[in-house]
Order: C-alpha cells, then structure tokens, then sequence
C-alpha cells in the first residue's frame, strides 16, 4: 500500500509545476480506509453480489420492465438515460484510465482536453440527468408503474441521482474555482493504482472536496449495484449484434426438389370414424 505523508496538510492555492499534489498531503487513518480499504470492500460486494444474484436469483436479474403500463413518457426518458449514461461511462474510462503523459504525446494539449471534457461531459451528463428524472416523474405520476416500485427501487433512484448531480457539481466547480486541484494529478492515479493493489492513498487525499465526494457517491452506488436493477447492464444482449440473419421461405407456387406441397390451412380432413360410416368428410 504506497502513500506519502508529508506536512502541511492544507494544499496551498498553487504548486510548481514539478510537485504533484500528493507530495504535500498528511495521510490519516480515515484516508487510509476511504480511500485503501473501502474500494477493495466495494469491488468485494459488486463481484460476489452479482455472483450470487445470478446463481440464486437469476429470475429476478430484470429491469422489470414497465412499458406495457406507460410508453409515451418512457420513449424520450430511456434513450436520453442509457444514451447519455454509455457516454458518461466512456467519459470517466479516458479520465481515469487514460494517463495524462499519453494525451500530451498525440497532441492533445492540457487545455484542450479540459475543455473537450467540459463540453461533451456537460451534455453527457444533463442528458442523463434529464432523462433519470424523466424516469422518476413517470413512476411516480402512473399509478401501476408507481405501484410496482419498490423500495429497492428508490434506494437505487436516490444514490443514481446523487452521483450524477455531484458529477455535474465537480464539473461545474472545476470550471469555475481556479484552485482546485486536477483530477488527472489526483484521483486518476489513485483510481489506476487500485487495481495493481497499490492504491495511491496520498494522490486521492490530494483530491479537492467536490471529488471525493463524487467518488465517495459513485462507490455507494457500485455497492448496490448487483442488489437493484442496474444489475441487467451486465447481461446486455450484445449478441444481437453478432446474430446470423434470420431466413424466411418463401411458400409461394416454385417448388423445390422434395418440397411438401402447401395446404390450405381450413381445408378438412375428415375422420375415421366418420369415413368407416361412409359419411364424405365436408
């Protein structure tokens, strides 16, 4: 487990551009277990509770669709959703995945990114917001769609949309507050370290406010996941995409070597019984 402790714990407004902030951090206790324990307990639960969600729940491993009660609502609120949410996903998976050295080598410069990031994030992240509300508006406003919520249900809707609204929060104070700290000098190399077993506990104790709460949001919700219905996203029917087209033949007058000729379909047949008797089958 690799941290840095060095004092003043307060960051100052600005660094030398060779310092990284977690050179300038104290790491406490609470940091250690926030940020070196809890996301291992995370992961612990996300894996382990989806495998035993499919083994012994695999019928209730559903959205519980509700299309059938309301569909007029629910055909603007789900593409925006699960559309703005997959670009949310590929918008945290470059942040935190891709390091900062890799998009200075192609060309892309620090500003550039931050500002690419802050537009496509923003819209990103008011689509997936407008359509989650959208989603909460309609079962709460139809009656059996509302009837059919649990309390399952609006755990996963609360810690949803906490983590998406301190999402759009962090994005909007980054822009806004000159002194916070970059969240590719700081949660980026904690997230990554994580899973080389080596969480970088000093990095993200480096992390402004705003961040850590957003993870701290984001965490709580991976908690949950294989307990709610967010748990489908992992058996999304990709397959479909890779299926062989379906072949339809053709019952038209060309026939095939071997074919059955086709029959009428309210064509009688007839019956023994009624043939031993000599009764013509009508």
């Amino acid at each position: 487990m690799r941290s840095t402790a060095m004092l003043p714990a307060d960051l100052p407004a600005s660094l030398p551009a060779d310092v990284a902030p977690a050179e300038n951090v104290q790491v406490t206790l609470g940091d250690v277990m926030l940020w070196g324990v809890l996301p291992y307990v995370v992961i612990a639960v996300l894996v382990l509770g989806s495998i035993w969600r499919y083994r012994y729940d695999q019928f209730g491993w559903t959205t519980r669709s509700s299309q059938l009660y309301e569909a007029r609502i629910l055909r603007i609120a789900s593409p925006l959703f699960h559309f703005g949410i997959l670009a949310v996903i590929a918008g945290h998976f470059i942040g935190l995945v891709i390091p900062q050295a890799w998009t200075k080598d192609v060309g892309i410069s620090e500003g550039l990114y931050h500002a690419m990031a802050l537009g496509i994030g923003l819209i990103a992240g008011i689509g997936t917001m407008v359509g989650v509300v959208l989603l909460i508006y309609r079962r709460r406003t139809t009656g059996p769609v509302f009837m059919a919520t649990t309390r399952n249900d609006k755990l996963m809707y609360i810690v949803l949309v906490a983590a998406l609204f301190a999402g759009l929060a962090t994005t909007l104070i980054s822009v806004f507050d000159p002194n916070i700290t970059d969240y590719r000098e700081t949660v980026s190399p904690w997230f990554r370290s994580i899973f080389i077993f080596q969480p970088d506990i000093a990095a993200m104790t480096a992390a402004s406010l705003s961040f850590k709460i957003h993870t701290l949001w984001g965490l709580a919700l991976f908690a949950i996941w294989p307990f709610t219905r967010l748990v489908h996203a992992f058996t999304a029917p990709l397959q479909y995409i890779f299926r062989p087209y379906i072949v339809y033949r053709s019952r038209g007058k060309r026939k095939t070597p071997g074919a059955v000729p086709p029959r009428r379909g309210w064509a009688p047949v007839g019956t023994p019984d009624r043939d031993r008797r000599g009764v013509p089958p009508q």
